[in-house]
């Protein structure tokens, strides 16, 4: 469908293209934008319809919707905000610039800049950062006849209806109910009666990954958002958590490769941007590499006196690294996905002692023969190294799986202990390792 906007953008038939958008879904025209440069953007927003391009607008990324915003006059940008639901235009002002927001806040009613206000002092990653006010809410002494006709009066600028949430006087929430459960009832019964007062809930500082681990334990659409004192004051929905998570997955991958996390988009970054975020930790991980130069520097009559160990480091230092890696991977993913808790260690330290002995005792039984057939070494060099193989497997894969929950511990984010820094650790160790074990087979 992007192809077809595209092809009529390019031929300049932008009649007809103000007349196929009417059919075409936001979510295919906000793929458009990623093909187009910041004129024909422009261009493509302006021939929207009005309906829709509040909802365009919502799921383009940060830089577009600057060239927008920077474009189009600010009577068609107070349209967008007023169509726009609470929480994307929370979201959207977090990204805008304080003299930006500033202009928008001012433009608002009273009550919306009070609220405005309010969640932009929410920290960020926070569910007060993510919650919207956009939902219905009912009274326990409402009758389900007269709950349908609420929500029929009401339910047109929320952001769900699926599921209301019942308050007292005091707008603390007592309990919830879904529109499925209403429209079944009888409707003489009282809310208070059929309402499910076993909810779960959350509050306005929880952060945004214990809310998304919540969301998939208990399979929800929606989250109530509570304050100190248990009063209703927004709801969290399923495609904002869905945002969450690819966000996280993002920012932990990065970290995993060793790089700052960043939310701007590879493309729309700049080489400056993107280098500053690389440099700090390969020049922390190159530094950290004096250590392997040292040990090797310390045991160089080895090196000399028998030239096969020295062509063996290498083997021995990818294989460790790589043996790492596939560890600390799984046990990140699966603290992330709440699998494996802190209490676990003695668990994951003996299964990847277990897991450790049989990989590391195949690999290092593969190597001797390969050293012996086609390497030629001798057998006490074919042994040295397969030894050290085989311990230095078993080494990797526990400092691999042990670390991430060592650094969890320490409320550091595991994803830290990942591929770079674990390769660089496991490193030191196998040399070390090597060196001492073929000083004592070898007898040099």
């Amino acid at each position: 469908m992007d192809k077809k906007i595209l092809e009529l953008i390019e031929e300049k038939r932008f009649g007809f293209l103000r007349e196929e958008l009417k059919e075409i879904r936001p979510a295919d025209v906000a793929d458009a934008f990623d093909e187009l440069d910041e004129k024909n953007s422009i261009i493509l927003f302006r021939l929207l319809p009005k309906d829709s391009a509040a909802d365009v607008f919502s799921l383009l990324s940060t830089q577009q919707r600057k060239d927008i915003v920077n474009a189009i006059h600010e009577t068609q940008l107070n349209e967008i905000m007023d169509e726009l639901y609470f929480d994307d235009k929370i979201d959207f002002l977090e990204e805008m610039p304080a003299n930006f927001v500033k202009k928008i806040v001012s433009s608002s009613s009273e009550e919306e800049r009070r609220l405005i206000n309010q969640f932009l002092n929410y920290p960020e990653n926070s569910a007060g950062s993510l919650m919207t006010i956009e939902y219905i809410d009912l009274k326990k002494e409402m009758t389900v006849k007269y709950a349908l006709k609420h929500i029929k009066e009401t339910g047109v600028d929320k952001e769900t209806i699926y599921t209301c949430y019942v308050m007292d006087a005091k707008r603390k929430l007592e309990g919830i109910i879904s529109l499925r459960k209403l429209v079944l009832l009888d409707e003489e019964c009282i809310i208070g009666d059929v309402m499910d007062k076993d909810f779960i809930a959350t509050t306005t500082i929880d952060d945004q990954e214990e809310i998304a681990t919540i969301f998939k334990k208990y399979d929800l659409l929606s989250l109530p958002v509570v304050d100190k004192e248990g009063r209703l004051v927004g709801i969290i929905t399923i495609d904002d958590i869905v945002d969450v998570i690819e966000q996280e997955n993002t920012e932990d991958f990065q970290k995993m490769a060793a790089m700052e996390p960043s939310e701007e988009e590879y493309l729309h970054s700049g080489v400056i941007a993107l280098a500053k975020r690389r440099i700090p930790w390969l020049l922390l991980l190159m530094l950290s590499a004096t250590l392997t130069e040292n040990i090797i520097g310390r045991f160089e009559d080895v090196l000399q006196a028998v030239a096969l160990l020295a062509a063996s480091i290498p083997m021995l230092m990818d294989t460790g690294g790589n043996a790492g890696s596939q560890s600390s991977t799984l046990i990140i993913r699966g603290i992330a996905l709440g699998e494996i808790e802190l209490g676990d260690y003695l668990k994951v330290l003996i299964k990847e002692l277990r897991v450790s002995l049989l990989v590391g005792t195949i690999l290092g039984l593969v190597n001797f023969i390969r050293m012996l057939v086609i390497t030629a070494a001798g057998f006490k060099i074919a042994f040295t190294v397969s030894v050290t193989l085989v311990i230095t497997v078993v080494m990797a894969k526990v400092v691999g799986g042990l670390l991430p929950m060592i650094a969890k511990k320490f409320k550091m984010d595991p994803a830290i202990m990942a591929g770079p820094l674990i390769t660089t650790i496991v490193d030191a160790i196998a040399l070390m390792i090597y060196f001492n074990i073929a000083t004592v087979l070898i007898g040099l």
